[in-house]
């Protein structure tokens, strides 16, 4: 659950204030990993196992060439990165791409094969079910022992005890022995540790996906008011909290770094990655090229603020662009998106909505010449500019049990009707797909980021990713005889 840092660096560190992940000045750099490497050696069979230890041995004796009868595994293979002090930054990537690796070596309890790892702070870390409790301890014991090794003192321990205890809420059980504990048990208590231990680097790897919701919220507020002043390194494989939480990300794969940067792009490069790994790669490029003629002749487009009551106090001036068929994208590339469009209940383009209205997304799609579509999907996505996913929905409930099939080269239209949520002010966009199969398994033929793109000039919600229109809104008091 925890450790000393490989390298612990004793140079004070300058307080940092501002904002939420406030990114150190130069020099200030939290995590430093350079050239690291960690190679295990991986036999066949026990048997292998054995004869290495034996056989070499005699044929150096006999002055025969010595064979190997293992290999290398290279579960991370010279990774370097900097993290600033401040900053939270996400790792993503697929089960075996070395992200828990790679963490356990930052928290000290793996030394690398190879290269250096720096920290500079105390380094609190929330790792994989089952890393840093005794599972033959109590509860209260595992705390004394897991604050101790992040150096707190004894005095410091049982001052900060019944806080502790208090954030994890099991009660009693801080008594009994953990392996008796359920993992949401464990959670609770492995993350009340480190949300006392006054840490300068949180690590945490995935283990926001066990417990209930609401104790993962009481973490998230948590995380939210350590990212004002400390540094974070969360791993995940739900882009959406990468997304939501770091302001970098690393993708990794095979024990290599292979993208590196904002959010958003890492996630969408780590996306198409993971489907083409799967049904593979497919003749829609990232560039979106080959669909630039499938853009059909401009339209009269309605203006939904004519319709608005300019006294509503629910006010959300939508602007809407038009669909680029140049979006990057990918896919199999049987059948292809043509044309994305917002419209009103008569079928009109609109080129500006408000929020809180009524509205049909329109998703014209087709067929390749000599690919038929057996099961065909075709969905969307609502994202911020941060990539957030909002809302979204899919066509395959509703044809579940009456799939519609196309027929090679004929096209395909999808309508999703729903009211606008009232949005804060910035951009958004809507991704599209169309897919055949079914909801778990299926192959994506085209799914485009960024289709369409609208911006929101002016709202009254303030508050919160989306807003939804009141009906009404009413504060009584009672009449003095009935105070009692």
């Amino acid at each position: 659950m925890c450790s000393e840092p490989v390298q612990q660096t004793t140079a004070p560190m300058a307080d940092t204030e501002g904002e939420q992940g406030a990114v150190a000045t130069a020099g200030e750099i939290a995590i430093r990993v350079a050239d690291v490497a960690k190679y295990y050696r991986v036999y066949a069979s026990p048997r292998d196992r054995l004869k290495q230890f034996v056989v070499p041995r005699l044929q150096r004796w006999l002055g025969r060439p010595r064979r190997d009868y293992g290999r290398d595994f290279h579960a991370l293979d010279g990774i370097s990165f900097e993290i600033a002090r401040g900053e939270t930054v996400g790792i993503i990537g697929r089960n075996g791409s070395g992200k828990s690796t790679l963490l356990q070596m930052i928290c000290g309890t793996l030394a690398p094969t190879r290269g250096d790892i720096t920290t500079r702070g105390r380094v609190a870390a929330l790792l994989e079910l089952g890393a840093g409790f005794d599972p033959e301890f109590s509860g209260r014991e595992n705390v004394y022992m897991n604050a101790t090794v992040l150096g707190l003192s004894q005095a410091e321990i049982d001052a900060r005890f019944d806080d502790i205890l208090a954030f994890s809420e099991i009660g009693d059980f801080i008594d009994q022995p953990v392996k008796t504990y359920s993992s949401g048990m464990y959670v609770r208590l492995a993350f009340a540790v480190i949300a006392h231990v006054d840490a300068d680097i949180l690590v945490i790897d995935e283990a926001l996906a066990v417990g209930d919701a609401f104790f993962v919220q009481k973490c998230m507020r948590f995380l939210r008011d350590f990212m004002k002043r400390g540094t974070v390194l969360f791993v995940s494989h739900d882009t959406s909290a990468v997304l939501n939480l770091c302001q970098r990300a690393i993708w990794l794969d095979a024990g290599k770094v292979v993208a590196e940067g904002e959010p958003k792009e890492v996630a969408d490069a780590y996306l198409q990655a993971f489907f083409e790994a799967n049904q593979g790669r497919g003749s829609v490029a990232r560039s979106g090229g080959g669909l630039r003629d499938t853009k059909p002749a401009p339209l009269e487009r309605r203006d939904m603020r004519q319709d608005l009551i300019n006294a509503s106090p629910y006010r959300n001036d939508l602007e809407i662009f038009e669909f680029d068929p140049s979006a990057s994208g990918f896919g199999k590339g049987h059948a292809t998106i043509e044309h994305v469009e917002l419209s009103d209940d008569e079928g009109r383009p609109l080129s500006w909505i408000v929020g809180g209205e009524r509205v049909t997304l329109r998703i014209r799609a087709r067929a390749q010449a000599g690919e038929p579509l057996a099961r065909p999907i075709i969905g969307f996505y609502v994202k911020d500019r941060l990539g957030q996913t909002l809302f979204g929905d899919n066509s395959f409930l509703s044809y579940r049990d009456d799939p519609v099939g196309t027929a090679p080269g004929q096209a395909l239209d999808a309508t999703f009707t729903f009211r606008m949520p009232i949005l804060p002010r910035g951009d958004y966009s809507i991704s599209t797909a169309i897919a055949d199969g079914t909801q778990d398994e299926h192959v994506q033929h085209h799914w485009i980021h960024d289709a369409l793109f609208f911006k929101s000039h002016s709202s009254s919600q303030s508050h919160g990713l989306v807003g939804i229109p009141m009906h009404a809104i009413s504060l009584e008091v009672d009449s003095p005889h009935e105070v009692q």
